[in-house]
C-alpha cells in the first residue's frame, strides 16, 4: 500500500493505482468525463486536472500513478484554473440546446458547467456542426454535434460489450465519432452506451422526445428476461413507463444491463395489450367482467373433474412469472387433484430433482475463472452479461472450452471449440471426459476416443485454480439433458470444476423452488402439449413460441375441453376459450430467483393497465371460487411467507440445501434423435417479442426470417 496526502487527509491506496482511484477512495469528487470505473484510461478530456506538488503544470488525476508521498490538491487555486480552462474549450463548439436536449437534466456536462464554466464565452468564431448518423432503432446519433470525444463509447464497445462498432475518424476540430462504412450498431449490450455518454450526444431512439428527466419517478425492479435478474430503475410519468436504465449491483448486473432488459418496455404500452377478461362464445370473442369469466372457469373446471377426472387437468406456467405466481398455480391444481403443471416448456428430457438446478457458482465469480467450458450455449446472446463477465475474464488469462453444433462469434477469445451435431454432444462430452481419463489415469465413466480437439480442452481444465463447466440452454433442453449433466459432473470431480446451468429464464431456478414440476403420476410439459389434457391452463406463456412443440402445441390444445390464458396480452386466441388479463413484472409485486440462487422481489412501478390484475391475485380469487383451502393471501409478501414458513424469513438465496447439480440418471452416448429447442435472443418471451425497436435490431431481423421459414416447412 501506498499513502498519498490528497487535500490535507492521508489515503492509503494500492500501488498501480491513478489519484482519481485515491479520490474516489476518500470521497473526493473531482470532475471528469472521460474517466469511467468500468473502462480503460483515456485521458482525453483533461477535465480533471489536479494539482500535484513538485510537477510544473496540473495532471489529470484518471492517468497520474500514485507514489509514496504525493502531496495532491483537487481544490487549490491552479487546479480549478486549470478545470475552468479546460470547460471553456468543450464549449467552444457546444451547441447551445439544452432546452430540448434529451440528457438537460442528467448531463454531466451541464451539471459541470455550472460550478466550472464561465457565464460568457471569448470566442465568436462559428460552431462546427457534424451530419447526423442513423446506427440503427435503439440509439439516436442525430445530434453528435454535442460530442466531446471522450470515447467511453468506443470504449465501452471495445472492452466491455466486445465488438469495437464505434471508432474516431479523422483529426482536430474535424474528429467525430461514428461506425464505418454505415453500418448500425448491433451489441446486445448496446443501450450501455446511452447511459455512459456524459453528454447528449448518445440518446435513446424510443424515449426519445418522450419526456424530460425531472418528469420522471424513479423505482426499483429486476428484469424479467434472462437469468442473470439485473436490477432496473423504471422511470414512470403519468402511470405509464418511459425508460428503463441499470441499477447498479456489482454483485449480479455491475452498472450495465442488457439490450432486452432496457427496451422490452415498449411492449407494455402495446396494442396487443389485453384490457379485460374475455370469453369466445360461438367463434366470437366476448368482453365480460372479472366475476362472469372467473365463475365461468370455475364452473368449467368443476364440470371436467366430474366428467373425466382431476388427472385431466394441467397448467403449463412459463418460469418468467413469478416466485408466487407459479407457487399458487401449483396449490391450485394440486388441489383439484391433479399433478400437472410444469413449467420446462421448451425441454426435451423432463427428469425431475428434489434440488433446484442453478448456476453452481456466484454470478460475481464468472469475471474471475481461470478455466471454462460452456456446453451448448451461444452464450453471448442468451445470457448476455454472463458472457460480459466471462469475456473480463479472459483479458485475466482465462481460457474458454466451447462445445456447440456450430463456432459462434462470442466477441470473446475461444480457446478450443469442438464443432459437433448436438445429437452427438454426449459422445463428445464422454469424449473429453476419455481425455482426462487418459491424462490422470483413471477410468472413464463411458467409452470415448478422444480427438485433438477434446484433449485440447482436458488439457485446460486439468489447468487453473477457479473452473466452471457451464450448461447452456440447449443442453437444458436437450433430448440427452440428463447425460450430459452426468458426463459433466464426472469432468468436474476429476478437474476440480464447478458444474452449473446457465438457465433460461428469470424464474427457472424459481420455479424449482415453487415446484412448478409434475408430482408422482403427473404430465410433464412434453405429454401435455401433445393432447393429454382436457383442461389447460396457461400462465403467462405463449405455446406456440415458448414450447418445443411449436405450432403443434395448438392442435394438441385444441382438443381440449377448455383452455385459459392468463397473460397480458391478447394471445393464444385460436385455441384458447377464456382470456384473463394479468399484469406483467411492472404492474404487480413479486419475486424472481435467479441463476445463482439469490431472491429479489420487487414492488409494481405502476397501477395495472385498465382490468388488468396481479396473477397471483387472480389465482387466489379462480381458488376460492373451487372451495380450495389455503389460500387466504392479502399480498404477494404473504404469499413469500408461507413458502418460507419453516424458515421464519425469506433469505437473501435460496438455502444451499435445496440447490444443486446432481443427477441419478446412467449415461446414454446414444444420438439424440430431437434437436434440442432454444429462443433467440429477442424471441425468449412475450415481452420482447412485442418490443417494435427490438425486432428492427439485426438480431431481431434475422430471426424473424428464419422463423418465417420454419413456420412454413412446418
Amino acid at each position: 500500500m501506498i499513502e498519498i496526502e490528497l487535500d490535507g487527509k492521508k489515503v492509503e491506496i494500492s500501488e498501480g493505482s491513478m489519484v482519481m482511484h485515491a479520490a474516489d477512495k476518500a470521497g473526493t469528487y473531482i470532475p471528469h468525463f472521460c474517466y469511467h470505473k468500468k473502462l480503460s484510461i483515456a485521458a482525453n478530456c483533461r477535465m480533471c486536472l489536479v494539482d500535484v506538488e513538485k510537477m510544473p503544470k496540473p495532471m489529470p488525476a484518471c492517468a497520474t500513478p500514485v507514489t509514496q508521498g504525493m502531496i495532491v490538491r483537487t481544490k487549490s487555486d491552479k487546479a480549478i484554473k486549470a478545470q475552468k480552462s479546460v470547460m471553456e474549450f468543450l464549449l467552444i463548439n457546444h451547441p447551445l440546446d439544452c432546452p430540448i436536449c434529451d440528457q438537460g437534466g442528467e448531463c454531466q456536462l451541464q451539471d459541470l458547467a455550472v460550478g466550472y464554466g464561465g457565464t460568457s464565452s471569448r470566442y465568436e468564431e462559428e460552431k462546427r456542426v457534424v451530419f447526423h448518423k442513423d446506427v440503427g432503432p435503439l440509439i439516436s446519433m442525430e445530434e453528435m454535434s454535442r460530442c466531446i470525444h471522450c470515447t467511453r463509447c468506443v470504449r465501452f464497445g471495445q472492452e466491455v460489450a466486445g465488438v469495437m462498432e464505434l471508432g474516431m475518424s479523422h483529426r482536430g476540430e474535424h474528429a467525430e465519432i461514428e461506425t464505418f462504412i454505415g453500418q448500425s450498431i448491433d451489441s446486445e449490450l448496446s443501450g450501455n452506451m446511452i447511459d455512459i455518454c456524459p453528454v447528449g450526444a448518445l440518446t435513446s431512439k424510443p424515449f426519445r422526445y418522450s419526456a424530460r428527466t425531472w418528469e420522471l419517478s424513479r423505482r426499483k425492479s429486476v428484469s424479467p428476461h434472462d437469468s442473470t435478474g439485473s436490477n432496473l430503475v423504471i422511470q414512470v410519468k403519468n402511470n405509464k413507463v418511459m425508460r428503463v436504465v441499470p441499477l447498479e449491483n456489482e454483485a449480479v448486473n455491475e452498472c450495465w444491463i442488457a439490450d432486452r432488459d432496457r427496451f422490452s418496455y415498449e411492449a407494455l404500452s402495446s396494442d396487443d395489450r389485453l384490457t379485460a377478461p374475455m370469453i369466445k362464445q360461438g367463434g366470437e370473442w366476448k368482453t365480460v367482467d372479472w366475476q362472469t369469466a372467473l365463475e365461468y372457469v370455475a364452473n368449467g373446471l368443476k364440470q371436467i373433474k366430474a366428467n373425466h377426472g382431476a388427472k385431466s387437468i394441467g397448467a403449463l406456467v412459463s418460469p418468467h412469472s413469478t416466485l408466487e405466481e407459479l407457487h399458487l398455480a401449483g396449490a391450485l391444481v394440486r388441489g383439484l387433484g391433479s399433478q400437472n403443471i410444469d413449467y420446462r416448456l421448451r425441454n426435451a428430457e423432463f427428469e425431475v430433482s428434489d434440488k433446484a438446478r442453478y448456476l453452481g457458482t456466484s454470478i460475481a465469480s464468472l469475471s474471475h475463472l481461470d478455466r471454462v467450458l460452456v456446453v451448448g450455449s451461444n452464450l453471448r446472446k442468451d445470457h448476455p452479461l454472463f458472457a460480459q463477465r466471462i469475456r473480463q475474464a479472459t483479458k485475466l488469462g482465462c481460457e474458454v472450452s466451447a462445445l456447440n453444433a456450430q463456432a459462434l462469434d462470442w466477441a470473446l477469445p475461444v480457446a478450443n471449440t469442438l464443432s459437433v451435431p448436438s445429437a452427438q454432444w454426449a459422445q463428445a462430452l464422454a469424449d473429453i471426459a476419455a481425455a482426462i481419463a487418459a491424462e490422470k489415469g483413471v477410468v472413464a465413466p463411458v467409452a470415448g476416443s478422444a480427438n485433438a480437439t477434446a484433449q485440447a480442452i482436458a488439457h485446460s481444465l486439468l489447468g487453473g485454480e477457479r473452473k466452471s463447466i457451464l450448461l447452456g440452454n440447449a443442453a437444458a433442453h436437450h433430448a440427452k439433458a440428463s447425460s450430459l449433466l452426468a458426463l459433466a459432473n464426472w469432468i468436474a470431480q476429476q478437474t476440480g470444476a464447478t458444474v452449473g446451468y446457465l438457465t433460461e429464464a428469470a424464474n427457472t431456478v424459481g420455479a424449482q423452488v415453487a415446484r412448478a414440476v409434475p408430482g408422482e403420476g403427473g404430465l410433464n410439459a412434453g405429454q401435455m402439449l401433445s393432447g393429454g389434457l382436457k383442461a389447460a391452463i396457461l400462465l403467462n406463456t405463449e405455446p406456440v413460441h415458448d414450447s418445443a412443440a411449436g405450432v403443434l402445441a395448438a392442435a394438441a390444445l385444441g382438443q381440449a375441453e377448455m383452455v385459459v390464458t392468463l397473460s397480458p396480452f391478447k394471445t393464444n386466441q385460436a385455441f384458447s376459450d377464456v382470456l384473463l388479463p394479468i399484469a406483467p413484472f411492472t404492474e404487480t409485486a413479486g419475486t424472481f430467483v435467479n441463476a445463482e440462487g439469490r431472491v429479489q422481489s420487487f414492488y409494481a412501478v405502476v397501477r395495472p393497465l385498465a382490468e388488468a390484475r396481479p396473477a397471483w391475485k387472480v389465482i387466489r380469487v379462480l381458488a376460492n371460487l373451487l372451495g380450495l383451502p389455503g389460500f387466504e393471501f392479502e399480498s404477494a409478501q404473504d404469499v413469500l411467507t408461507a413458502m418460507h414458513a419453516d424458515n421464519g424469513a425469506v433469505p437473501e438465496f435460496v438455502p444451499a440445501t435445496r440447490l444443486g447439480n446432481s443427477t441419478g440418471s446412467s449415461i446414454d452416448v446414444n444420438p439424440a434423435v430431437t434437436e434440442p429447442v432454444v429462443a433467440s435472443i429477442y424471441q425468449l418471451d412475450g415481452l420482447v417479442r412485442r418490443s417494435t425497436s427490438l425486432q428492427l435490431t439485426a438480431d431481431g431481423r434475422g430471426v424473424a426470417t428464419q422463423t418465417s421459414a420454419q413456420e412454413a416447412r412446418a
